[in-house]
């Protein structure tokens, strides 16, 4: 039987970790005098540990046999790394409580999801209903948290979010493992795979489109409270999103049979274009900040679902775990450091407005590379 529940409550807690860490961590970085650099330095360390502890443990989960003991390890060494942030202020000392901590909490997911569809085999489709509940516990946190610090002092994002990476650990441990599917034999080499245009114009493309994000997840929180939002709008406005994001999930399937993969993922970069205009330079106004916030469902929603479906159709067989990871790296990973950190330096020099502009640039670049580079069939 499939472990719906247990799965279910893993990636409610780790999701939740998310909705409490990426909205509000930032608050407490700049309550302690950090600059925005050195906090788009901290929040990038999260990017830098995606791009090499997927790999890292992926490849020794695939040695071991042993893909939960690796999930619990993480659970438990992430919030060993998290407790550091409770002991000092320096730049020094939380640049490693965040390297240590995102370094393990960054290897989960791949094994996790991994796992999941060992666990459904043929039901893959029942996935969406377990995934569903990572978008439920960030919602729940967000909003929670978005409220709570209306009244409590920011220091209590600490002690929030640690609980919450007990949770993940908990929940962990009574994730049972699950066998492996015999894997079918390919022709086709990651070499050969790679060299194909519309390959490299997608995953350019994907690094560019998450470096777009980049000041999205690192100063979106402090650019909202700085233009006299309240904390619990700030946490309002990450659900938006995130309920815009879920929509979109449920309606994948009707829309992948209307529209290419090409024409949305072309949509897609097209809408991530106008929302980081419209923040940029419609802060003033609380309906274009939301309707902003609702075309996360295509600049989120649509272009995941549909990149990652691209990647298992270009990526076929044994290939698929190499080809996940790469979007995952070169996306999340290293697109995401760019965006973060380039978003620290102009933030301070250039301004809120001009930084978000930067991000509809990278996001207009990733449309042209993408349309040009992947031809119609």
């Amino acid at each position: 039987m499939v472990p719906y529940w247990r799965l279910s409550a893993y990636y409610f807690f780790y999701f939740a970790f998310v909705g409490a860490f990426a909205p509000y961590f930032t608050l407490y970085l700049q309550s302690i005098r950090l600059s925005a650099t050195d906090i788009a330095i901290l929040m990038s360390l999260m990017q830098v540990m995606r791009v090499v502890s997927p790999n890292l443990w992926g490849w020794l989960a695939e040695r071991l046999a042993l893909r939960m003991a690796i999930v619990r390890l993480s659970a438990l060494a992430a919030l060993v790394g998290f407790v550091g942030f409770f002991v000092t202020t320096d730049f020094v000392g939380l640049f490693l409580a965040m390297a240590l901590m995102a370094f393990f909490w960054s290897a989960a997911l791949p094994l996790v999801e991994g796992l999941t569809f060992a666990h459904l085999g043929d039901e893959g489709h029942r996935y969406g209903s377990i995934r569903v509940w990572g978008s439920v516990g960030f919602i729940a946190a967000v909003l929670a948290l978005g409220y709570l610090l209306d009244h409590l002092p920011i220091a209590a994002v600490l002690w929030i979010t640690a609980a919450i990476l007990l949770g993940i650990f908990v929940c962990a441990l009574f994730v049972p493992e699950a066998r492996r599917a015999p894997e079918p034999r390919v022709a086709a080499s990651l070499g050969d795979t790679l060299r194909r245009p519309e390959v490299r114009a997608l995953l350019g493309a994907c690094f560019l489109m998450s470096a777009a994000h980049g000041a999205l997840y690192v100063f979106y929180s402090i650019f909202l409270v700085d233009n006299g939002y309240d904390k619990a709008l700030v946490g309002w406005m990450w659900t938006l999103g995130v309920l815009a994001e879920i929509v979109v999930f449920m309606l994948m399937p009707r829309i992948a049979k209307c529209f290419s993969l090409r024409a949305i993922l072309l949509f897609s970069f097209s809408c991530a274009v106008l929302r980081f205009l419209m923040i940029a330079w419609g802060a003033d106004s609380l309906a274009v900040l939301m309707l902003a916030q609702l075309l996360h469902g295509a600049t989120f929603g649509a272009y995941h679902a549909a990149a990652i479906a691209v990647v298992n159709l270009w990526f076929p067989g044994r290939l698929q775990a190499r080809g996940q990871a790469l979007y995952g790296s070169l996306s999340f990973g290293a697109g995401g450091m760019l965006g973060g950190l380039l978003s620290g330096y102009t933030w301070e020099v250039l301004g809120a407005e001009w930084t978000f502009t930067m991000g509809a640039l990278f996001a207009l670049g990733g449309l042209v590379w993408l349309s040009l580079g992947w031809r119609r069939a």
